[in-house]
């Protein structure tokens, strides 16, 4: 089947970046397309530390505008997307042999202030002997700094920002990659295959080139009219999930003795996320996995700080994304996470994204739409900043972030209309949801309206749900990006949910 489609703007890459940019332009007024070669967040933008923040230890490097930047967006995020990014208070460990207490002291100080304007409470030196934090640790660790920064699911946020694109009229394709884009005159003349035999030919006014690690290769063998001097280093980040809970829930901030960082951070209620690394990548960004090496790094890192050592054997879950960072001769864990936005325009507009994090994705989307605008005629200002994303407005007041206290009531609406249901269920899908679980759940009266119940927790109705608004095709889809339902479900439980795709979903066939 052939489908023959126009557009303001075509963008190539269904990650945070790639996503953002038709959230923003598609509420500018343009027309967009965007095509994705396999599931939203399949890749980088489902494989970070989940962290919302300035990034502490680029402030050692001088990147100080990146970290502010990152800063204010954090607080944006705090208020557009409470339910996926909420607030997280962390403990940095000061190691004797590292950097000294005076150096952290100023750093978060720093921090602080140039986080401005915060709901967030201010860095503090701590007691670890008298800190919940502290029995954790090893006893030798007599000091830490408490601080805020903030946590998110972050392939959530991938898919939340998809929902506001395509209602504000994006057309979304996933599993769908562009294989040839060249200029006509002054259009973009773009080919795309997708699932079950699908091809789509697109006339596109300007292209977006927001494929991360694919970046340059995108340039050289997709859109081959188009040409940089830019390269990119890619970096492999892993992470491994442990069957682990310290009883508080403060995340610690781990110094290593090459001086780089990692973070141990309560992950979905029975397990602890720790990572990252970083390892120069070489092969197809699609293939990175964990190695050997990686694992002892960190697991012999958590056990140079945890009074009771963790083993191979306490290993839930890993996962490994590539990044991909502007070149440079530094270190890997030296090199910037800010991004850079090249336009190129001679004939029909061509926009490529190097580098970024998941921080900036929004004020990065802001920028590509701005610098795009008076190519496409569109003079409508960006909007994003103080619009919420779908789900977001959860009863507590325009502007406010969410609290605990607001999360507690919210959920407590949930248990008076569906009190028959889990109280761990209702939990779950007011964080995944936030406001839209009413959309989820519908008029459902009892666990019947709902349908077969195929696991723990997971009914038909979100399944379809799913299916239809959120674009999943696959279980993995749903048990590993859309939920991390994977870590808590039996093997045969998520069978079931693989047998349910099956036989009630069209596989998607490329």
């Amino acid at each position: 089947m052939t489908q023959d489609l126009e557009c303001d703007v075509l963008v190539a890459g269904g990650g945070i970046n790639g996503v953002a940019i038709a959230r923003d332009a598609a509420g500018r007024g343009l027309s967009v397309v965007l095509c994705e070669q396999d599931d939203l967040a399949s890749h980088t933008s489902s494989a970070s530390t989940k962290l919302i923040h300035g990034g502490l230890r680029y402030l050692e490097y001088g990147e100080l505008a990146m970290v502010r930047k990152a800063l204010v967006e954090r607080r944006v995020l705090l208020h557009s997307v409470p339910h996926l990014v909420r607030p997280l208070r962390l403990v940095l460990v000061h190691e004797d042999s590292m950097r000294p207490a005076w150096m952290l002291r100023a750093g978060l100080h720093l921090y602080d202030l140039l986080a401005g304007r915060s709901d967030l409470p201010a860095s503090r030196r701590v007691e670890l002997g008298s800190h919940p934090a502290g029995p954790a640790l090893q006893a030798r660790f007599r000091v830490g700094f408490e601080f805020s920064d903030a946590w998110t699911d972050d392939a959530r946020l991938v898919v939340t920002t998809a929902i506001d694109a395509a209602e504000r009229g994006a057309r979304i394709f996933t599993r769908t990659r562009l294989t040839q884009a060249q200029r006509s005159g002054q259009l973009w003349s773009a080919a795309a295959s997708g699932p079950r035999g699908l091809t789509l030919r697109i006339a596109a006014k300007a292209l977006v080139n927001a494929t991360g690690p694919w970046a340059s290769n995108f340039l050289q063998s997709v859109a081959t009219a188009g040409s940089s001097d830019r390269r990119l280093r890619l970096v492999k980040g892993s992470h491994l999930v442990i069957r682990r809970t310290f009883g508080h829930p403060f995340a610690y901030m781990l110094q290593a003795a090459d001086r780089r960082i990692a973070f141990a951070i309560p992950f979905e209620g029975q397990f602890t996320l720790l990572g990252t690394t970083d390892v120069e990548f070489r092969q197809e960004p699609g293939t990175a996995r964990i190695d050997a090496g990686e694992i002892d790094y960190l697991l012999e890192l958590a056990n140079r700080y945890l009074k009771q050592p963790i083993g191979r054997s306490d290993i839930a879950w890993s996962f490994s994304g590539v990044r991909p960072l502007l070149d440079g001769d530094a270190d890997p864990s030296a090199l910037t996470r800010d991004y850079a936005l090249e336009l190129e325009h001679q004939g029909a507009p061509l926009l490529t994204v190097w580098g970024g994090k998941v921080t900036t994705f929004r004020t990065l989307a802001e920028q590509a739409v701005n610098r795009l605008a008076p190519w496409l005629g569109c003079g409508r200002k960006g909007w994003t900043r103080d619009a919420r994303l779908p789900g977001g407005d959860m009863g507590q007041g325009a502007g406010a972030p969410v609290s605990s206290q607001a999360l507690a009531r919210f959920v407590a609406a949930l248990t008076a209309r569906y009190g028959w249901m889990p109280a761990g269920t209702l939990q779950r899908m007011a964080a995944a949801y936030g406001s839209r679980v009413y959309t989820v759940l519908g008029s459902a009266r009892h666990p019947a309206d709902l349908g077969e119940p195929i696991a723990d927790g997971l009914y038909e109705a979100e399944l379809h749900y799913l299916v239809a608004r959120e674009w999943a095709l696959a279980a993995e889809d749903v048990l590993w990006r859309r939920s991390k339902l994977g870590l808590h479900l039996s093997p045969e439980q998520c069978q079931r949910v693989a047998d349910w795709f099956e036989r009630s979903v069209k596989p998607p066939v490329l």
